[in-house]
């Protein structure tokens, strides 16, 4: 349990130690894997209750039973014929790496659909166990599975599971140490080699027809269909139905247009209340707190020690300004938002929100799946822009990570609330997700005009509603929320000393004046908010954070109000330019990564563009009223 790493799989090969066993988990999406494989090795994997979550791998070290293990957590796949880069990767993780033992994971609620991969490794001849997991769903909906007779049949172990809670996981453990024992070990020099001439892919179907040959003589489509009735045979045969079939009222009222869209609003409306009542009163909590506590002392101190000339002022900057505007923005809104997107992905409403809203990604030449990573962006556009993996097309994941690069993300959203709903009121906060919403539309509907192609159709489980672990919950949250502390606390502070010292020795004023023209004249903002919004690429925080920062060096730690400085329409404007440019350079580089360089370029210049377009447009219309 000593180390965790990510990457892909040849990496994730090289860095094991002498004498490890190699372990991968594998399954289909949404049955549990990460959050197995957080209880199998102590770590701390996102997890999600919607498909396409894992996308590269995930590895780390633990000692089961006396023996050195590496355990892989790969994506989420049916099979090993992929149709997305998170499924390729599966597939490559199990054929390049050759594993000691795979342990695949089912969810008993849909076992027919499970056991199809479950089956085509075992025709490839790979080493399983298998974790029956999501007891808990099966006994709630009455569902008796007899693990035994399954472990007959398929002539493996079988280990039922409730990974949430860890119930069956030492079992697991227990099962995967006596597989080990029993299955050769793979010579790792020869596995890594694949036979000369062929590729993964021609391997794949080598060896497939060759396994499959052996048990039943048909082509290989037929291969495919007569998997699928088999699983579909085994399912039934160790399955009892307790109680009659019937259909999940909560699933046909959520995924329904007529009653799916109002309780989609409704779940919107509840996060902004949230957000606005809880986020504004942890603000003024700490923030007066701070300046009760600390703040009067802190000034005090470094008067005293450096002066109040420029040095004491500009560190002062720093030490009160800084994590004055961190306890007003980062702690209160984007932690309350964490929490909240927590309970939304582990309750697996995401994936019925994925499914209502299939019909409106249809405008933009995208399908319901492309829904799962813009949900995603609202707590980060860098996973998100990963998560795009899940779509087949280069042409759709261009257009999913616009829309993507436009979806407000917690940091975003944390200076909406901050700063507009705070200080301008709830009404303008709702202006302005619906200007940044309405240039979402224009823009998926104008790539979807200009890039030729169409969208694929969509092809998506429905999982049930659950009952979201505290535990994970928390963990998660916490995950989340510690690793956006340990990146953007150092930034804030050394942006906020950084701008102090220009602001401090007037130098300010000379790096705002090229942005005169569009801050000024075409924006209607304060010139030193040009600044601001340069820094906010760093971290988009940093734009309610910064103009905090100026406020308190002018007025006093007592006075971090924006309106000391600005109009409410000022404020309005100044973060609908924040919320649509580029988000920040974390986002660019990942989209430099995942779609190239000038792709990456054209996105991020076209966002610019919008944002001072669109900022200067609502400036006129609002000078109106």
């Amino acid at each position: 349990m000593a180390r965790v790493a990510s990457g892909c799989c040849s990496s994730t090969h090289s860095e094991r130690r002498a004498g490890e066993l190699l372990v991968c988990l594998a399954g289909n999406p949404n049955v549990g894997k990460s959050t197995l494989f957080n209880r199998l090795t102590n770590s701390a994997v996102d997890t999600a209750n919607y498909p396409g979550m894992t996308v590269e791998l995930n590895s780390a070290s633990a000692v089961w039973e006396g023996r050195p293990i590496q355990l892989v957590d790969i994506p989420g796949t049916y099979s090993l014929d992929p149709v997305s880069e998170d499924q390729e990767v599966a597939r490559r993780a199990l054929l390049e790496l050759q594993p000691d033992l795979t342990v695949v994971v089912l969810d008993a609620t849909n076992l027919a659909r499970n056991l199809y991969l479950a089956l085509e490794l075992l025709d490839l001849g790979f080493p399983l166990v298998l974790g029956l997991n999501l007891m808990d769903e099966a006994r709630r909906q009455k569902l008796g599975i007899d693990s035994s007779r399954l472990s007959e049949i398929l002539g493996v172990p079988v280990v039922t599971l409730v990974a949430r809670s860890g119930e069956g996981v030492r079992e697991l453990i227990h099962a995967a140490v006596l597989q080990l024992e029993a299955s050769p070990r793979v010579d790792r020099d020869e596995a890594d080699q694949p036979p000369h001439g062929k590729s993964v892919a021609q391997l794949v179907r080598s060896r497939s027809a060759i396994h499959i040959a052996s048990v039943v003589p048909l082509d290989a489509a037929a291969a495919i269909g007569e998997r699928y009735a088999r699983a579909r045979a085994i399912a039934d045969t160790v399955t009892e139905d307790r109680q009659p079939a019937s259909d999940d009222r909560m699933w046909r009222a959520m995924t329904s247009i007529y009653t799916g869209v109002p309780i989609l609003l409704g779940v919107l409306g509840a996060v902004f209340a949230v957000l606005f009542y809880l986020g504004g009163w942890l603000s003024n909590l700490l923030t007066t707190g701070w300046n009760a506590s600390f703040g009067d002392w802190i000034t005090s101190g470094i008067h005293a020690g450096l002066g109040t000339g420029v040095l004491g002022s500009t560190l002062l900057w720093g030490l009160n300004g800084g994590i004055l505007a961190t306890l007003g923005v980062a702690i209160p809104y984007i932690l309350t938002f964490y929490l909240i997107l927590a309970v939304l992905e582990d309750s697996g409403y995401m994936n019925a929100a994925a499914f209502l809203t299939d019909r409106l990604m249809h405008l933009f030449g995208l399908h319901g799946r492309a829904t799962i990573p813009l949900i995603a962006a609202a707590g980060c556009n860098v996973p998100a822009i990963m998560g795009t993996r899940v779509l087949t097309s280069k042409r759709e994941r261009m257009i999913a990570c616009t829309l993507v690069t436009l979806t407000p993300c917690s940091a975003r959203t944390a200076v909406i609330i901050g700063a507009v709903s705070l200080y301008a009121g709830w009404q303008w906060a709702l202006f302005v997700f619906g200007v940044v919403f309405v240039v979402g539309v224009l823009a998926g509907v104008g790539l979807n005009r200009i890039l030729p192609g169409q969208p694929e159709g969509l092809v998506m489980e429905m999982f049930p509603m659950r009952q979201p672990s505290l535990v994970v919950t928390v963990k998660k949250t916490w995950k989340r929320f510690s690793g956006f502390l340990w990146h953007a606390f150092p930034i804030i502070l050394i942006g906020s000393v950084v701008l102090g010292g220009l602001y401090e020795t007037g130098w300010i004023w000379y790096l705002s004046k090229p942005l005169s023209p569009i801050v000024v004249t075409w924006l209607g903002l304060p010139l030193v908010t040009g600044i601001a919004l340069v820094f906010a690429v760093l971290r988009k925080e940093l734009a309610l954070q910064l103009l905090v920062v100026l406020a308190v060096a002018q007025f006093g730690p007592n006075a971090h109000n924006l309106l000391k400085f600005m109009s409410v329409h000022q404020i309005v404007v100044y973060t609908i330019v924040n919320t649509i440019y580029i988000p920040c350079v974390a986002t660019i580089a990942m989209l430099g990564r995942e779609l190239g360089w000038r792709r990456a370029a054209v996105i991020s210049v076209g966002t610019v563009a919008m944002a001072v377009v669109v900022g200067g447009i609502v400036s006129r219309l609002l000078s109106l009223t």
